[in-house]
C-alpha cells in the first residue's frame, strides 16, 4: 500500500465512508445500540470476538430478508477495493468448510462467490470454531465468510490466515443467518434468510493509515498525548514484550484502552461496583489505576481528566459522550479518590502476605482479602504477583470467592420475595452441566398436563439433588407449560407433580433461555431430585384474556375468555388470586 498517513484517512472519514456507502444502497442509518444490555441480566456486555481491546466500534451493515449472500459478498468487495482502495493481492477470505460430526454441509455457495473475485488459494475453508456463527445452544445461527488482510504483501499468507498472527489480521465478518437450532439440537432453515456483518473500526483505520498497531492511529493517539501530559511519563514508543522494559508502553496501552471502554459503559447506565457487570467495570478502572499511577507515576485526578479527551474524539457520533461527559468524570473520580484510600493499603497488606514466601504461591485467602478489604481485583493481584516472580493460587481464591457469592445470592432472593433470581454464574453452571434451555412451546397448549422431567434444582444458592418439604427451590425442567413472567405479563402458578407430592409454583421466571419455577411442597410430604419424571399443570394458562371489567363500591367483576367450563377446583383456586 502507499504511505497513508491518518489526513488521507482519519477515522472519522473511515467511519462515514462505510455509512454512506450503505446508506446509497438502501439502508437505514440506526444509532449505536449500548455496550450495556437492557432487560437481559444473563449477559454483562454487548460481546464479540477477535478484537484485543476491551472496548472496540463495529462497523455493520444487516439485511432481515432482503438480500443475502451474492449481494453482501459483491458489495464488500466493492468498499474495501474501490473505495477504500485496499490492494486486491493482499486480501484473502475463509467459508465454512462443513462439519461431518455435526451433519453440517460446505457453504460452497460462498466459496463460489468468492471465487468470481480472488483466486482458489486465496478462499480457505475452516470449521465449525471460525466459519459457523451460533450464539447460545437455541435460536438463529449460519455459515460466516471473514476477510482478512495481509498487512506486509508480496508472499503468500494462507498459511496465516486465522493463525493469530498480528500481520495478517480478520477486518471483517459477514454472518448468513439461514438456520435454527431447535430446542432438541435439530437444525430447520429459516423461511426468511438474513445477513449480519461486522468490521472493527480501529483494526480498518490502522490499515488505512499504514499502521502496525491500532494504537498507533488518531482514534488512540490524542490520548496517549493527554496521558503523557497528565502524568510526564515519557513519550510512548510502541514497544511490546520484553522490548518494553520498563512497562511504559504497556501502561499507555492499557490506560488509553480503559478509559475509552469506561466512558462508555458509565454512559450507558454502569457504574463501579461488587457485583455483576459492575464489578468488571470496577475492575477495569483499578486495572487502569495500578498502571497508571504505579507505572506512569500519575496522580489521583489524572485518570478522570482523560474523560474529556474521549468525548472530544468520540462525541461528534456518539452524544451521549458529551451529555454525560461530567456524570463520567465524577464517577470515575470517586472511584480514583475510594481506591486512592484503600492502595496503599492494599500495598502494605500485599508486601506483608508475600515477604515470607520464598518462591511459593501466594495463597487464594489473602488475594481474596486483599479483594474484598482493599478493592483488589484478582487480577492486579496477579499482576504484582508476576512482578515479584510469584503467583497466586487461583484455585483457592475461586473457592472463596464462590463462598461470597452464595452468601450475596441468597440475600438478594430474599430481597427479591417470592422469585429466585439466577445470574450469570447459575446460568453458565447449567451450560457447563449439559442442560439445554428449557423448551417452553408447550405453553401455547391450551390447558393440557403434560409429562415432563427435572434437569435442575436450585435454590438461590447452589444447586441440590433434591428438595423436599419445608424447602423453597427453583425447579429447572426439560420442558414447560408455564408462562414466565415477561413482556409485562405476570407468570402462570400451578404445581408440578410428582410420584411423593405435589409441588405448588408461586413464581416462573426465565434467565438465559432457562426457565426457573419457584415454590415448595404443599402438605406434609413430598420430594423431588434431579431426574424425576413430573407433569406440569398451570391453573388456566396464557389463553385467558381480559374481555372487561366492572370495579363498584358493592361488587366487582372480571370478564374473561376460556372457551369452556371452569372445573370447581380451579374456580377455588381463582377466587384466591
Amino acid at each position: 500500500m502507499p504511505p497513508e498517513t491518518a489526513t488521507d484517512w482519519p477515522a472519522s472519514k473511515v467511519r462515514e465512508t462505510f455509512i454512506r456507502f450503505f446508506q446509497e444502497r438502501g439502508h437505514q442509518n440506526h444509532q449505536s445500540s449500548p455496550v450495556v444490555p437492557s432487560n437481559d441480566p444473563t449477559r454483562l456486555f454487548a460481546n464479540a470476538d477477535t478484537y484485543h481491546h476491551t472496548f472496540f466500534e463495529m462497523l455493520g451493515n444487516w439485511s432481515f430478508g432482503d438480500y443475502f449472500k451474492d449481494q453482501a459478498i459483491q458489495w464488500a468487495w466493492e468498499l474495501l477495493t474501490q473505495v477504500y482502495k485496499l490492494p486486491e493481492d493482499r486480501i484473502y477470505v475463509t467459508y465454512f468448510g462443513g462439519d461431518e460430526e455435526s451433519s453440517l454441509e460446505a457453504d460452497d455457495e460462498t466459496r463460489d462467490i468468492w471465487l468470481n473475485f480472488l483466486p482458489p488459494d486465496r478462499v480457505l475453508p475452516f470449521g465449525c470454531k471460525d466459519n459457523f456463527w451460533e450464539m447460545g445452544d437455541t435460536g438463529p445461527r449460519g455459515p460466516c465468510t471473514e476477510i482478512h488482510f495481509d498487512r506486509i504483501g508480496k508472499r503468500d499468507a494462507a498459511s496465516l490466515v486465522n493463525n493469530d498472527d498480528p500481520t495478517c489480521i480478520e477486518i471483517w465478518n459477514l454472518v448468513f443467518i439461514q438456520f435454527n437450532r431447535q430446542a432438541d439440537g435439530c437444525l430447520k432453515h429459516l423461511p426468511s434468510k438474513h445477513v449480519d456483518t461486522g468490521m472493527g473500526l480501529e483494526r480498518l483505520t490502522s490499515i488505512l493509515q499504514n499502521k502496525m498497531s491500532n494504537y498507533d492511529t488518531d482514534l488512540f493517539m490524542p490520548i496517549f498525548d493527554a496521558i503523557q501530559q497528565a502524568t510526564g511519563a515519557r513519550r510512548c514508543c510502541g514497544k511490546v514484550g520484553a522490548d518494553d522494559v520498563d512497562k511504559i508502553d504497556m501502561a499507555y496501552r492499557v490506560v488509553a484502552d480503559h478509559i475509552r471502554t469506561l466512558s462508555f459503559t458509565i454512559a450507558d447506565g454502569s457504574c463501579p461496583g461488587n457485583e455483576g457487570r459492575e464489578f468488571v467495570v470496577r475492575r477495569i478502572l483499578r486495572r487502569a489505576l495500578h498502571y497508571g499511577s504505579e507505572v506512569l507515576k500519575g496522580q489521583v485526578g489524572f485518570f478522570s481528566g482523560l474523560v474529556r479527551v474521549v468525548a472530544e474524539l468520540m462525541g461528534d457520533v456518539f452524544p451521549e459522550q458529551k451529555c454525560h461527559q461530567l456524570k463520567i468524570r465524577k464517577v470515575i473520580a470517586d472511584e480514583e479518590i475510594c481506591f486512592g484510600r484503600t492502595l496503599l493499603k492494599g500495598i502494605e497488606k500485599f508486601n506483608k502476605a508475600v515477604q515470607d514466601l520464598q518462591g511459593n504461591p501466594i495463597s487464594g485467602q489473602d488475594a481474596f482479602r486483599l479483594w474484598e478489604s482493599y478493592g483488589f481485583p484478582l487480577d492486579l493481584t496477579q499482576l504484582m504477583a508476576k512482578e515479584r516472580g510469584l503467583v497466586v493460587d487461583v484455585k483457592d481464591f475461586n473457592e472463596a470467592m464462590a463462598e461470597a457469592r452464595d452468601r450475596s445470592r441468597s440475600v438478594l432472593n430474599k430481597q427479591l420475595g417470592g422469585a429466585i433470581y439466577m445470574d450469570v454464574d447459575a446460568t453458565s453452571e447449567l451450560h457447563k452441566r449439559g442442560v439445554s434451555p428449557t423448551d417452553d412451546n408447550y405453553k401455547f397448549v391450551w390447558h393440557k398436563d403434560h409429562e415432563n422431567a427435572v434437569k435442575a434444582i436450585y435454590n438461590g444458592a447452589e444447586y441440590i439433588n433434591s428438595a423436599s418439604v419445608g424447602d423453597k427451590v427453583g425447579i429447572v425442567l426439560e420442558t414447560t407449560s408455564f408462562h414466565a413472567e415477561q413482556g409485562g405479563q405476570i407468570s402462570d402458578i400451578g404445581s408440578i407433580t410428582c410420584s411423593s407430592g405435589s409441588f405448588e409454583v408461586c413464581d416462573v421466571q426465565v434467565f438465559g433461555g432457562f426457565v426457573i419455577h419457584t415454590g415448595s411442597f404443599a402438605g406434609e410430604t413430598g420430594k423431588i431430585s434431579v431426574g424425576d419424571k413430573v407433569t406440569c399443570k398451570e391453573v388456566l394458562g396464557p389463553h385467558v384474556d381480559q374481555m372487561g371489567s366492572i370495579v363498584l363500591p358493592e361488587k366487582l367483576r372480571f370478564d374473561f375468555t376460556h372457551g369452556k367450563p371452569i372445573p370447581p377446583n380451579d374456580l377455588g383456586k381463582l377466587s384466591q388470586l
